[in-house]
């Protein structure tokens, strides 16, 4: 099994709804991050959602499987390490994959329950997060397959994983096999509550630094402790030899540690739902790298990429609208080694 890209992330069932800023009040969910819940509040949040409101959309999700999706829906192969339940969330999580042309394992699945998060959208198009782990909080090195990993050009890892001691571990054992075939590394900060909540497993995961980090620039400001962001900037050159800060609808910033820096600009669309748009961005922006094009053309065709699914409610596109992405611009012009 030979693949371009090998991730590693939890492995959620996305269970989506449109709610207002007083549902979230009344839930003391704080708009804009993700919170861990456990199993039997879980399911009182689902019970009220579903008396009440209708499920906009449901997939195979988790913020990682997102961008391995867009990265396999543009043309890559991708290898996902995860652990789901031998139960019906569990098969439609694998499924959703397969149907992806997402490679995986079969010790993928085990006794125990899928995770699931239930993402709340407001009229703002702000997306709240509350993640029941299930057995993915016990994702291990025991269980995944690394061989793929030997033939991959970039391992890319979750923040979300900092929350997990034996998924932290997986990821050290994945970054001895990367350093060992030099295979770069990348990983996304992946939300707010990790930089707040999982400090210290967020700084295992990066370790003594990575080649390409994704945060966004609340992440980015948090995680650095740093106002102006010109000093954001240059902490987090120390962390990661390519550093891409996405800023919404102030496009994003592209920095490396040989001093070039980029602006991407935003590309303008009615914003419905922004779930997704950072992983969406990430996986873009790796199938870019992974294609050789430059810089500034990985940035474009991954801004592209995230208007469009912040354009729809949900995480994902269909395979034919990132072809049509991939069409309509003409990133690979200029290709470049990076």
């Amino acid at each position: 099994m030979s693949v371009d890209l090998y991730v590693i992330g939890n492995a959620l069932v996305d269970l989506e709804y449109s709610v207002d800023d007083q549902f979230l009040q009344q839930h003391q969910l704080l708009k804009g991050t993700m919170q861990l819940a456990e199993q039997t509040a879980q399911q009182q949040l689902l019970a009220h959602l579903n008396q009440n409101h209708h499920a906009q959309e449901q997939a195979s999700g988790g913020s990682a499987a997102n961008s391995t999706v867009a990265f396999t829906a543009m043309g890559g192969s991708a290898f996902y390490a995860c652990r789901v339940g031998n139960d019906d969330f569990g098969r439609f999580y694998l499924n959703g994959l397969s149907q992806a042309n997402v490679q995986t394992s079969s010790s993928s699945m085990s006794e125990g329950e899928t995770g699931t998060c239930v993402v709340l959208v407001t009229p703002d198009s702000e997306r709240t997060m509350q993640t029941y782990l299930g057995i993915t909080a016990e994702l291990s090195a025991a269980q995944i397959d690394f061989e793929p990993l030997k033939t991959a050009k970039y391992l890319y890892i979750e923040g979300y994983l900092a929350t997990s001691p034996t998924a932290r571990l997986a990821v050290k054992h994945a970054r001895e096999i990367a350093k060992d075939s030099n295979i770069a590394t990348a990983i996304t900060l992946s939300d707010p509550a990790m930089v707040q909540y999982a400090r210290e497993g967020l700084d295992d995961l990066i370790a003594d630094g990575v080649d390409i980090l994704f945060c966004n620039e609340h992440e980015a400001r948090m995680y650095t402790g740093t106002e102006q962001l010109d000093d954001t900037v240059a902490a987090l050159l120390n962390l990661g030899n390519i550093v891409i800060i996405t800023r919404s609808e102030q496009g994003a910033i592209i920095a490396t540690r040989s001093g070039k820096r980029l602006t991407i600009e935003a590309v303008p669309c009615n914003a419905i739902d922004t779930l997704g748009a950072g992983d969406a961005f990430a996986g873009a922006f790796l199938y870019g790298l992974n294609k050789g094009y430059t810089l500034e053309n990985c940035g474009k065709l991954a801004a592209a990429t995230a208007s469009k699914v912040v354009s729809q409610y949900g995480p994902r596109l269909s395979v034919e609208q990132y072809q049509a992405i991939l069409q309509a611009g003409s990133f690979a012009s200029d290709l470049a080694a990076i």
